[in-house]
């Protein structure tokens, strides 16, 4: 079904209610990435000494990752049975509160390992939350999408990733600003580390409450409501997902992987690596500089995000990442043109403008390569499935493309220079391009029959 007239409002309120939900969402869990980075090997290991305070705090970012898949098998398994909407409003209200949370957390100073062990019991539910959110939002969209149009409409949830981005980001830009905190010469007792830091995950409650007012009003998608009408509501979504889809479910999680990397190399890697001390492998750049620059080049990814989605409807969601995948590979392999210390220079004397060339070729092919997602991978699902099928396959590549990510891409700098992380992500290209090869294009698939449509349209015409 398509929404005809006065529907094209409601067609609308999705769009809004999908790209505020995954921006709240995102903008949640960033704002714990970049504190990972800059804020909690102060004051929640401090215990450990430079890189490994760094490391410590690199870990408790991967578990999130790790709980992901949990979060699309729980949420996955109500969406599918009682559908989209109410799992949305689940997931949305339980990673906001788990931020909420990570906002009024005493530190290591005040009351010993309770402090890390709790941090990281909230950053296993923003984890659960976010895992359930992405399928949710992703089908909102393009079940109720126009014919041949399904890219474009699926292209809105995945905006929310550079926009959380940039809100979360820029927020942490417009405190450092603020308290005047330069992250070279950080001490626990100034005001942005006492409590300035706190202020983005208080106030996210307020975005949460906008998302949640939003998505109360939605309906369910027409997709899935014909699913129920037909009688294909499913007991245990996992399971038959896994006994009939297995092979779905290792090729979207394949398909996913090269564009984790790519992003949490772009984001949460490089801003460690960018802002370290020069003594312990990092540039020695200043917090500040170095976010300004992320700042600009997210603005890359968020443009070709809906340059991905035309594209993907104009000529295939397999042929346009197959080329990008194979760009993304070449990028790997040119680290060490952009990020070896004898090029770009260290500290003061660090070409800003080669690292905003890195850091924007690198979120252009981001946009390029998230766009799509949200459409193939729903779409290798029958809809008593999707929720779980979709969620699953992208958050179990969440564990192989970016849980480990920061953390072996931090080991490898350390040891082997940022060349060798651009090996890294060479890698999960090459994986990504092994996975694709043996896809099918979903371009034309019926999200309802999951037939293709193109060869349902060609019998129809050569019938007698």
């Amino acid at each position: 079904m398509t929404l005809q007239g006065s529907d094209k409002g409601y067609r609308n309120r999705i769009i809004f209610a999908s790209l505020v939900g995954t921006t709240i969402e995102f903008f949640d869990f960033y704002i714990y990435a970049t504190a990972a980075v800059s804020v909690f090997p102060l004051l929640f290991f401090p215990a450990g000494a430079g890189s490994a305070a760094l490391l410590a705090s690199m870990a408790t970012f991967g578990v999130a990752f790790v709980a992901r898949p949990i979060g699309s098998v729980v949420f996955g398994h109500f969406g599918d049975r009682i559908g989209r909407k109410a799992t949305l409003v689940g997931s949305l209200l339980l990673m906001g509160l788990a931020t909420f949370a990570i906002g009024l957390l005493p530190t290591y100073h005040q009351i010993g390992l309770f402090a890390p062990l709790l941090l990281t019991i909230f950053r296993f539910c923003q984890g659960i939350g976010l895992g359930g959110e992405w399928s949710g939002a992703a089908l909102l969209a393009t079940e109720t999408a126009d014919k041949g149009k399904r890219a474009r409409a699926a292209m809105w949830p995945q905006l929310g990733a550079p926009f959380g981005f940039i809100l979360a980001n820029g927020f942490f830009l417009l405190l450092t600003i603020l308290f005047a905190f330069d992250s070279t010469q950080a001490k626990p007792e100034e005001h942005f580390l006492a409590w300035g830091w706190r202020l983005p995950f208080l106030l996210s409650i307020l975005l949460v409450t906008l998302g949640l007012y939003v998505r109360l009003k939605l309906h369910e998608t027409p997709v899935f409501a014909r699913a129920l009408e037909r009688g294909e509501k499913l007991e245990t979504p996992l399971v038959h997902v896994f006994r009939n889809n297995s092979k779905e479910l290792l090729l979207g999680t394949f398909i996913m992987v090269a564009t984790y990397g790519l992003f949490y190399l772009m984001t949460t890697w490089i801003l460690s690596y960018g802002i370290g001390k020069v003594a312990l492998g990092g540039l020695g750049i200043g917090y500040r500089d170095f976010l300004v620059l992320q700042l600009l080049s997210v603005l890359f990814f968020a443009g070709f995000i809906p340059v991905s989605g035309h594209l993907a409807d104009r000529i295939g969601r397999r042929k346009l990442l197959l080329a990008v995948t194979a760009a993304i590979i070449v990028f790997g392999l040119s680290f060490r043109f952009f990020l070896s210390k004898d090029v770009i220079g260290t500290g003061a004397a660090a070409d800003r403008g080669l690292i905003l060339i890195f850091l924007s070729i690198g979120m252009s092919l981001m946009g390029l390569t998230f766009g799509p997602m949200s459409a193939i991978l729903p779409e290798l699902f029958p809809t008593n499935t999707r929720y779980t099928g979709s969620g699953v396959s992208y958050n179990l590549a969440s564990i192989l493309g970016a849980a480990l990510t920061p953390f072996v891409a931090t080991w490898l700098a350390q040891n082997y220079g940022a060349e060798s992380v651009g090996l890294y992500l060479a890698m999960l290209g090459a994986s990504t391009i092994v996975a694709l090869l043996f896809a099918k294009e979903t371009k034309a698939t019926d999200l309802d029959s999951m037939i293709d449509e193109v060869v349902t349209e060609g019998i129809e015409k050569t019938s007698p």
